[in-house]
């Protein structure tokens, strides 16, 4: 079973992969698809306010992360799921996220934290679901002083799809069993 979605105009077919026994999702994987992420990174662009830095959660925004800087010319920076050794002074925030089992972390260190002090912080995600990681994202930002000026997604997944606060592309519907959509 697949999903047909349409992105700012590119479309794709999503599979659609068990979360529960009654509960199915469209999976949105960037990785590896280049034209998708060019063509995402530069509609978001066009609709996020000025920024100074790119905050993105490892791993599957990464690639949306880096195109986005390579367009705007603006760095961005990763929070890394676990402490690497190059690090100092870490700030931590605890995570539970919809596709991935189990309690996660988000990581940045102090030399991350002084790059985006007093800066005007753009926060990237290519799906927000539950929308924890972002929780987690804003945390650090807000730890390292960092200025949350928007926060967006390729996608807002179920009632994601509602929040204000969110700048994306397209809705992702949550699916029954049956490959219909839940109401």
């Amino acid at each position: 079973m697949t999903y047909e979605i349409d992105i700012a105009g590119m479309k794709r077919q999503l599979p659609l992969c068990p979360v529960t026994d009654d509960l199915y999702i469209g999976a949105f994987v960037m990785f590896g698809d280049v034209e998708l992420t060019v063509h995402a990174a530069a509609e978001l662009l066009k609709r996020v306010p000025e920024f100074d830095y790119i905050v993105a959660p490892e791993a599957k925004s990464i690639p949306l992360a880096y195109e986005m800087s390579r367009q705007s010319g603006i760095n961005y920076l990763i929070a890394r799921k676990k402490a690497k050794a190059y690090m100092t002074g870490v700030f931590e925030v605890r995570v539970q996220s919809i596709t991935t089992a189990g309690e996660q972390t988000l990581i940045i260190d102090t030399a991350d934290a002084e790059k985006i002090r007093g800066k005007r912080v753009l926060i990237l995600d290519d799906v927000i679901s539950t929308g924890e990681s972002l929780r987690a994202t804003e945390e650090l930002v807000n730890r390292a002083g960092g200025i949350i000026v928007a926060k967006a997604a390729v996608l807002a997944e179920g009632d994601a799809a509602n929040r204000p606060d969110l700048t994306v592309l397209a809705p992702l519907p949550l699916f029954n069993p049956d490959g219909s959509i839940k109401g």
